[in-house]
């Protein structure tokens, strides 16, 4: 049922159903919950978003152009691993052979089962007649001869040998064809996308003992990316690993009479021995070497300086010498022309989103702000970086009192373009409450409830005039 009423010739109409319920408000105990619950929210979509983009310009830095680097190479890629950003790519997306750099595939797993209790670096393995039989580098291990995985591994890390690298890999899965497809499982769950392994070592599938090929015609293929993200997950999930890339030589047995010699002539400490120090690189603490006539000459390098890490891929270097220049030029790039920065401070306040309604508090907003920091890798001298800022709060259905402090009531996504770089940097946080919403008393909400009303009602009418 409506009553009309009409004020100078203009008519408007009263519900009769919304003074019921003003008169439920007052009679029942329950009403200021199921006014405040009625209640139609400013946005009634599911949550709120919003756009912005800093005002303040990015101060002009010049990126040089990867052509520049003249690089003679199969392909390249240079990323950095906290944040992910590709700062270099040369046909980083082609599957190519990547030799010996297969092997860190298999110090990741290896790894991964001494740091989950599989295995331990003390346990000794007994040498089966797959890694006997192995060819390229080698300790020549013996069907039979017993190491420890530790010794193992220093000798696949440093020497890149092929024989102690199969020895590990039937010690984690039995078999290397079963390790194999623990590492194509692994590379999917990486997001490698075009990575394939058919060993543990990188060799052709002609250089394995014929009795341990897989009966698949297929050989082992991984992209620059590919090695790079990979490389990613070792620095990440396993710090440790310098405790083995660093090693410049390691005696096997006390009956060798000359010692293993690292095949990364990059490393850092080469600087002071004769024949290396022309490529030791400033920070330089790994990670792995290849080659074979298919591959070429490759090498995953990674470096810190100024405390950043920088993850660098060359692939079909013309030469063992080559793939090391190849790479200096490429870490070159990174270092001198970006930096690590924290654009967004952690417990920022967001402009225009400094607070979010609430439902049912004693104050109808509460203080928002987001949960962490954020860092984007910037060109170096970049003193304001132009931040696109996009913020989805929750639906406002959901934001009812109580709420406890630091509770999540949206997100916040920061975007970052570096010109020059096809992909743009993004990182979202939580938007969470500042403080305490504390709930109303029911008597509050009915004096808010029946202000709210008559507000409503003085308005619509003062509209009509």
């Amino acid at each position: 049922m409506k009553y009309k009423r009409q004020f100078n010739g203009k008519q408007f109409v009263i519900k009769t159903a919304t003074v019921g319920l003003l008169l439920n408000m007052l009679i029942s105990p329950t009403a200021p919950a199921l006014a405040e619950a009625g209640k139609t929210p400013a946005t009634t979509e599911t949550g709120t978003t919003s756009t912005k983009t800093t005002t303040a310009a990015a101060t002009a830095v010049k990126i040089p152009s990867v052509e520049s680097l003249g690089l003679n190479l199969k392909s390249a890629v240079l990323i950095e691993p906290t944040t992910g950003e590709v700062l270099l790519s040369l046909n980083a997306d082609v599957p190519l052979p990547p030799a010996s750099m297969t092997k860190m595939m298999t110090e990741y797993l290896v790894a991964d089962a001494v740091k989950n209790g599989q295995i331990t670096w003390d346990q000794k393995v007994i040498v089966q007649e797959n890694a006997s039989k192995q060819i390229g580098s080698r300790i020549f291990l013996a069907v039979g001869d017993e190491h420890s995985v530790k010794d193992l591994y220093i000798a696949m890390a440093v020497g890149s040998a092929n024989d102690a690298t199969v020895a590990l890999a039937e010690l984690v899965s039995g078999s290397e064809q079963q390790f194999a497809e623990l590492m194509n499982q692994t590379a999917k769950r990486m997001g490698m996308k075009s990575a394939y392994f058919i060993n543990s070592t990188g060799l052709d599938r002609d250089d394995m003992p014929a009795k341990f090929r897989p009966e698949e015609d297929r050989e082992t293929v991984m992209s620059a990316m590919d090695a790079a993200l990979l490389a990613k997950f070792i620095v990440t999930d396993h710090p440790d690993f310098t405790d083995f890339t660093t090693i410049q030589s390691y005696k096997f047995r006390e009956r060798d009479t000359e010692p293993m010699i690292n095949y990364n002539w990059m490393l850092e400490a080469n600087k002071d021995i004769a024949n290396f120090k022309a490529y030791a690189y400033p920070g330089l603490d790994g990670l792995k070497t290849g080659h074979t006539s298919n591959a070429g000459n490759c090498f995953t390098g990674t470096a810190v300086r100024d405390g950043m890490r920088l993850i660098s891929v060359v692939m079909g270097a013309n030469s063992e010498a080559h793939r090391f220049t190849e790479t200096k030029k490429v870490l070159d790039f990174g270092f001198n022309n970006f930096e690590v920065k924290q654009v967004i401070a952690p417990k920022a306040v967001i402009a225009g989103n400094e607070t979010v309604p609430v439902l049912k508090g004693k104050n109808k907003k509460v203080s928002v702000v987001t949960d962490e920091g954020v860092t984007f890798i910037v060109p170096k001298g970049t003193v304001s970086p132009q931040i696109k800022t996009t913020v989805a709060i929750n639906d406002a259905a959901t934001l009812v009192a109580p709420i406890s402090q630091s509770s999540k009531v949206g997100k916040v996504t920061y975007s970052y373009q570096v010109k020059g770089i096809s992909q743009a940097q993004q990182k979202t946080v939580n938007l969470i409450t500042a403080e305490e919403a504390e709930k109303a008393g029911w008597f509050k909400l009915l004096l808010r409830a029946i202000g709210e009303f008559f507000g409503d009602l003085f308005s619509g009418i003062k509209n009509l005039f």
